[in-house]
């Protein structure tokens, strides 16, 4: 390292990449390291080696971006890019950091513009950031990005019954029409594997023509997937599918113009929590308390529809509530459901009134009215629920108050 070399910096884990660009001022020379709070011990001398950052990027380019460029074929570099420092490049390589650095500062051909609510052509979205144009899961080569599409009205002919859960993951069926799935497919690797690989997850409601964005997903560290069963296409013989459990990153709002919810599904009620999947906070998703949530839901979703109220459960683009139902004069009412023991009953009843302030505030825009209700499985045993409740603009109902909630 001599004075006057130029360098790249890398940014390490499972979403860095290059991230910096600058230039040596001077020798590397042993000098002591003073101790602070950086340090556990004195590290006593050490090597520094004086420099100038030319710039930083907003974003890093991502390590997927560099390993599909031959430039980089048969080489270790990319793999020992960690503590070890520094590592020197040839000129091929130093010139395909320096190109991506350049067009990343100029915000790059395939820098990623689109907001979550907003529409494209399918065509379109794939000319720009590549990926196949068929299919659910698109990997593209031209971007870091892969691309995931879901659509009601395609998918569930082949056995794909995407939707929000209770833990609040979107749940996304993987690759593969007939048999069993597993991640011998592209598409389901590249979901499973996009940490580490770098690459983004992008949601999109619709599957052919104009697609609306939803937003950037990660999978669940805790589970990022679990097995099902589902029909093969055209209503086949069942057979196991992948579920991949997706959080969504960030803000996810979408405009006033984005229609909310689509036909009520029945929940199954007979479900039950997979053996052996790690435990989760929420008490209402074990068990007893798993079979009373989905049962009071489906009730509620039954009383409405006998009132004729178009009843609703969220789409890909929505908050992850239990269910909502609109009234006259495009009234909104957006619920939550919540199931109740003397043991749980304070954590579940500020957890649904946490819920619905959320989804409110993110629906507001999308209706003429939005009223929230939280629908528990019996009446509270304090009363101050009720004034809490009413103070912050939630109705609070139960078995034997439909009326008061429907009405």
């Amino acid at each position: 390292m001599a004075e006057g070399d130029r360098f790249v910096m890398w940014l390490t884990g499972p979403r860095g990449g290059l991230i910096g660009r600058g230039r040596l001022t001077g020798v590397p020379t042993q000098q002591p390291s003073s101790p602070d709070k950086y340090w556990r011990t004195d590290p006593g001398t050490r090597w520094y080696a004086p420099l100038v950052i030319d710039g930083w990027l907003e974003n890093p380019v991502p390590r997927s971006h560099f390993t599909a460029d031959a430039r980089f074929a048969g080489t270790t570099t990319l793999r020992t890019l960690f503590a070890g420092n520094p590592h020197r490049l040839n000129d091929a390589q130093w010139q395909a950091f320096d190109d991506a650095f350049v067009s990343s500062r100029a915000g790059g051909e395939h820098k990623w513009t689109l907001q979550p609510g907003d529409t494209v052509l399918r065509k379109a979205l794939h000319d720009r950031y590549g990926g196949s144009r068929q299919g659910g899961i698109s990997k593209c080569a031209k971007s870091s990005n892969v691309l995931l599409f879901t659509d009601p009205r395609t998918g569930h002919q082949h056995g794909y019954f995407d939707a929000w859960a209770e833990d609040g993951t979107f749940h996304y069926t993987g690759d593969g029409q007939k048999g069993d799935q597993d991640f011998t497919s592209t598409g389901n690797s590249a979901i499973r594997d996009h940490v580490r690989t770098g690459l983004a997850l992008r949601l999109f409601e619709g599957s052919r023509g104009t697609i609306r964005y939803v937003g950037e997903f990660v999978v669940d560290p805790v589970t990022p997937y679990t097995f099902s069963r589902a029909p093969e296409t055209g209503g086949g013989e069942l057979r196991r599918v992948i579920r991949f459990h997706l959080v969504p990153v960030g803000a996810s709002s979408q405009p006033a113009a984005a229609p909310v919810g689509s036909d009520y599904r029945v929940a199954d009620e007979s479900v039950e929590p997979a053996a052996g999947q790690p435990s989760t906070p929420d008490s209402d998703l074990t068990g007893r308390n798993l079979r009373a949530h989905r049962r009071l839901q489906n009730d509620l979703a039954a009383a409405a529809a006998a009132r004729g109220l178009a009843v609703l459960s969220p789409s890909a683009t929505d908050p992850d509530f239990d269910l909502a139902w609109r009234g006259l004069h495009e009234e909104l009412a957006v619920c939550e459901v919540k199931s109740l023991t003397r043991v749980n009953e304070t954590r579940q009843l500020r957890a649904g009134i946490g819920q619905l302030l959320d989804y409110h505030d993110r629906l507001r825009g999308r209706a003429a009215r939005v009223r929230a209700v939280l629908w528990v499985e019996r009446e509270p045993t304090e009363a101050r629920w009720l004034d809490l409740c009413e103070r912050v603009g939630i109705e609070l109902g139960w078995p034997g108050r439909e009326d008061d909630v429907l009405g």
